[in-house]
């Protein structure tokens, strides 16, 4: 696949699934932190706000990978 495609297509994977992702977020820390404290709510937005990093990492691998065939 040209390099091109792979940044194409991984640029839209990547900010349609972080806005996806986010969103999820932000639905089940309303709904189950609604009554906790503020440590509370800090810390799974902290974690939850970090974690998306681990699969952009292997995206951004992924287009960056250079095509043994080219």
């Amino acid at each position: 696949m040209p390099p091109r495609a792979k940044k194409l297509i991984g640029g839209v994977v990547l900010v349609v699934g972080v806005s996806v992702y986010a969103l999820i977020v932000m639905m089940i820390g309303q709904i189950k932190l609604a009554q906790s404290g503020a440590g509370a709510q800090l810390a799974f937005f902290a974690f939850f706000g970090l974690i998306w990093i681990v699969p952009a990492a292997f995206l951004i691998r992924w287009m960056e990978r250079v095509d043994p065939k080219r």
